[in-house]
């Protein structure tokens, strides 16, 4: 890959990545597709027309097969947004591997927003990762507004982990899904945010068919003066179950705002939402800090089993 030791380093946080995965990929660097690779059974193509970025397309019955996306961004004010849409058949079960990374070192904003739209077929499933990480001593922020949108079919899973726990200035993350009958649909989030960060989750899912349901369960730390915003919503229009629950642990000048959000158009519709803001517990440090560790040990030990 025509990448250099920061980009390298940026693959390695949000993907996982020393070298080229296996399987389908693109990886995205600076504004450019640096490298990119197909399988017999997934095709990655650009778009055409106006929007750049890719489509990928899997074939019905593709069974444990993955497809890396991540984009790194080394260059101060680069600005860019992506749109990549994927195609999913019938029967399948595959892994997707998104993700951003910014190094900024210079003194303008750096920004991605990639928007990610699924159309997930009839009894398949779809893991999808996002990682999103930020480095860099310059004085320009680092922006992340990352979009996802999903149709599920009937009979489709999708199980979502969006994790952003350093680095990133500024980010808006909204999700959007429509879930046919029987889809399901698990979303697994962790948010730190630090020094004068804020970071916005917006979630909402439509369960339109009977049994369909989903999870939504976002845990977040907010520390120093940074800013967090949860807004996690579920419209039921049917015999469907949902649930979604905000988690967080606040810290020293923090602000965090949950707004739970829940819509029952059918009066078979079950819908639940849980929210709970607080400081780490007293008891908890002491225990610590009488095996020996310091109180920001202490600390660090308890975000750190809170975010896992």
């Amino acid at each position: 890959m025509a990448l250099d030791e920061v980009q390298r380093r940026l693959l390695k946080e949000i993907a996982g990545l020393e070298s080229l995965p296996k399987g389908a990929y693109n990886i995205r660097a600076n504004g450019t597709a640096v490298a990119r690779e197909t399988t017999a059974n997934i095709d990655i193509v650009p778009k055409q027309g106006d929007e750049p970025g890719i489509e990928i397309h899997v074939k019905p019955g593709t069974k444990q097969e993955s497809v890396h996306i991540p984009v790194v961004l080394s260059e101060s004010g680069l600005k860019e947004t992506v749109y990549n849409d994927f195609y999913i058949g019938e029967d399948c079960d595959v892994v997707v591997v998104a993700g951003c990374g910014i190094d900024n070192c210079g003194g303008r904003d750096s920004q991605h927003d990639g928007v990610h739209r699924f159309w997930i077929g009839r009894n398949s499933h779809v893991r999808y990762v996002e990682n999103h990480y930020g480095s860099g001593t310059g004085a320009g922020k680092r922006i992340l507004n990352p979009v996802t949108e999903l149709t599920l079919a009937e009979g489709a899973t999708v199980e979502l982990e969006m994790v952003q726990i350093k680095g990133v200035s500024s980010t808006n993350r909204t999700t959007k899904a429509t879930l046919a009958g029987d889809a399901h649909m698990v979303v697994r989030e962790r948010l730190m945010t630090a020094g004068e960060q804020t970071a916005c989750s917006i979630y909402h899912v439509v369960l339109d068919g009977e049994s369909s349901s989903a999870d939504v369960v976002s845990r977040g730390v907010a520390r120093d003066r940074s800013y967090q915003k949860l807004d996690l919503g579920i419209e039921g229009n049917a015999a469907c179950s949902g649930h979604t629950e905000c988690d967080s642990i606040i810290m020293d000048e923090a602000k965090i705002l949950a707004v739970p959000s829940l819509a029952a158009n059918c009066v078979d519709a079950q819908l639940v939402h849980e929210a709970a803001i607080g400081k780490i517990a007293g008891d908890q440090l002491i225990k610590l800090m009488t095996l020996g560790l310091t109180e920001k040990e202490a600390e660090e030990q308890i975000i750190s089993g809170f975010l896992k």
